[in-house]
């Protein structure tokens, strides 16, 4: 997942410190959880992204932020289960730089903090959501909410709450539907989940190499994911895994695994849906299914690409989310005409 950062990496460190062949294989094969940190830290840095802190009723959220506001709607993008704001450096270099976008750390993942006892189902995550827009300014002209898988969920989920805050609405391979037929993945995380193992057990949320180098193998569907890119992942994730379990167990909770299908047709937002064609942990036919209950919805399916919709297609994604963006601009400038 980190491999076009790695690029990146290697020529922004590269013209930075001239970074040596020798110290960079030092760092791959032996200190990979660093080198995917320094990675991070200087694509943000070199492609003008600015890190930023906001602090609402006992939580601080870490975001990014790139460009100003304007006339143009704002763009708040989502991450996806056990990820970070540093999902979207993947595709970093295909974001237009003059469009104000805003790419936030959910509460518990990357740097933005949680609170002992609370819930994070998708409801009660898409109200924390509304209290970084809140704090923040971003309602004050309705923006473009993005996000994928359980970011997905969430933004799904927010659209519905607060559907005065939202000009447009791009839900990548979300989490939160309901199926005539669960898939295999799905029906081992509730055989997992009856056992009472999955806290234990998640394939989501790979405790070694074995379980991660799988979740790799299913989640993408044809880019290569080295070994030691897994081991450095593994070794970032591995203080939040006690976290990462005890928000799965509140989104698949009960009821609490449906919330975007239970909430899908008060939606009213303009929404577009992307999906990959080979997405075996969330089945695509859940794009159908999301346009048959909000209407003039857009659907784009895919080829060659799989869960990991950045890693296998880190341009394409982004272009559909952009040319949705430019036609919901348009169309606001048209009525104010």
């Amino acid at each position: 997942m980190e491999l076009i950062l790695l690029k990146i990496f290697l020529v922004n460190l590269g013209m930075c410190l001239g970074f040596s062949l020798i110290t960079f294989g030092i760092m791959y094969f032996f200190f990979p959880s660093i080198l995917l940190r320094l990675s991070s830290w200087f694509t943000y840095h070199a492609y003008g992204l600015k890190k930023n802190y906001a602090e609402h009723e006992g939580y601080r959220f870490s975001y990014y932020s790139q460009g100003k506001p304007s006339s143009e709607p704002s763009i708040l993008l989502l991450h996806g289960f056990s990820l970070s704001k540093n999902m979207w450096l993947l595709s970093i270099p295909f974001f237009p730089k003059a469009t104000h976008m805003i790419f936030v750390d959910l509460p518990g993942h990357g740097e933005t903090s949680c609170m002992p006892g609370d819930s994070y189902s998708a409801v009660d995550q898409a109200k924390r959501l509304r209290q970084f827009v809140e704090c923040t300014g971003l309602y004050r002209t309705p923006f473009h909410l993005a996000g994928i898988s359980m970011g997905g969920m969430v933004a799904g989920v927010y659209a519905a709450l607060y559907p005065s805050d939202l000009c447009a609405l791009s839900l990548l391979c979300p989490a939160g539907l309901k199926y005539p037929e669960d898939n295999e993945f799905t029906k081992n995380l509730k055989e997992l989940q009856k056992s009472q193992r999955l806290a234990n057990k998640n394939p989501l949320v790979p405790l070694n190499m074995k379980e991660g180098e799988h979740l790799f193998k299913i989640g993408v569907f044809s880019a290569k994911v080295p070994r030691q890119i897994i081991k450095g992942l593994l070794k970032l994730h591995e203080h939040d895994n006690k976290f990462y379990s005890k928000c799965f167990i509140d989104l698949a909770k009960g009821e609490n695994m449906y919330h975007l299908h239970d909430n899908m047709s008060k939606i009213r937002t303009p929404t577009q849906v992307i999906w990959g064609k080979n997405d075996t942990i969330l089945d695509p036919s859940g794009a159908e299914i999301l346009a048959s209950a909000i209407p003039g919805t857009q659907v784009h399916m895919l080829d060659k690409c799989g869960h990991f919709i950045l890693a296998d297609l880190p341009k394409i994604p982004i272009d559909l989310i952009m040319d949705f963006h430019t036609s919901i601009w348009y169309m606001m400038n048209k009525k104010l005409e």
